[in-house]
């Protein structure tokens, strides 16, 4: 099972919910909102052999941009995962879209030098992403929580991104219907815990299968064909760099 996007450092019992997710083999993408919460992190990570942390420049955290971007250069080579980075143009980023953008511009002028597994936000922002990623010829990024227009989604999909489904994405209309243009080769699952909740809690990496039952259903595959969709999706864009922690 595959977790692609999920905040473990954000939980309360943080290494519960790792030893969990890795007793029910439970593939995690530990992304992080700034490089001092990544360095943090590490020491935590580095016993699950399922987890990979990382490294994360929120656009929600531009505040702290300024002092944390040179540590992202520094680190970025001690890791294989970026995430969360990206743009909020929504009311709670509108006010500093312009240092969101410098800091993303940057973020992708060096993963287009040095490919990294790219977990992406995107809220309210996905056309000037997307412009981004063509002008730093970054490839096959993954769109996190996608949830802007069909047609800049088909755009995404051409340009050969891939993007990640949680559980609540496959609860509602919205969701459902970004889902149903999603190519089969281009989805991956996420739960985005915990800030995603399922049954009133905050979800689990586990709670993938939630969205894996959904695509299933969709696609009108057996369940493990579709987990296997799913995860040789996630192995084409690991394919694309040289993994490690």
């Amino acid at each position: 099972m595959l977790d692609s996007h999920c905040h473990l450092d954000r939980y309360e019992d943080a290494q519960a919910v790792a030893a969990e997710a890795a007793r029910r083999g439970v593939f995690t993408i530990a992304v992080t909102n700034l490089p001092s919460h990544f360095r943090a992190g590490l020491p935590h990570v580095r016993r699950f052999a399922k987890v990979r942390l990382a490294l994360g420049l929120h656009p929600l955290a531009a505040a702290e941009h300024a002092r944390e971007i040179s540590d992202f250069e520094a680190l970025l080579s001690t890791t294989s995962f970026v995430g969360e980075v990206g743009l909020d143009y929504s009311r709670e980023g509108r006010e500093t879209k312009a240092r969101q953008l410098e800091s993303f511009r940057h973020v992708a002028r060096l993963v287009g030098q040095s490919p990294k597994v790219l977990s992406l936000h995107s809220r309210g922002a996905e056309d000037d992403l997307l412009s981004v990623l063509e002008e730093f010829r970054v490839k096959r990024a993954i769109f996190h929580w996608y949830s802007g227009s069909l047609k800049t989604l088909g755009d995404v999909v051409a340009a050969g991104h891939l993007l990640s489904v949680n559980p609540a994405m496959a609860r509602s209309r919205k969701g459902r219907e970004i889902i149903a243009q999603i190519p089969r080769t281009q989805v991956l699952s996420e739960t985005d815990g915990p800030y995603v909740r399922v049954g009133g809690v905050a979800a689990r990496p586990w709670d993938a299968a939630l969205v894996e039952q959904h695509l299933a259903r969709v696609w009108d595959f057996p369940l493990e064909q579709t987990r296997a969709q799913l995860w040789s999706n996630f192995m084409d864009v690991v394919g694309q760099v040289k993994t490690d922690r």
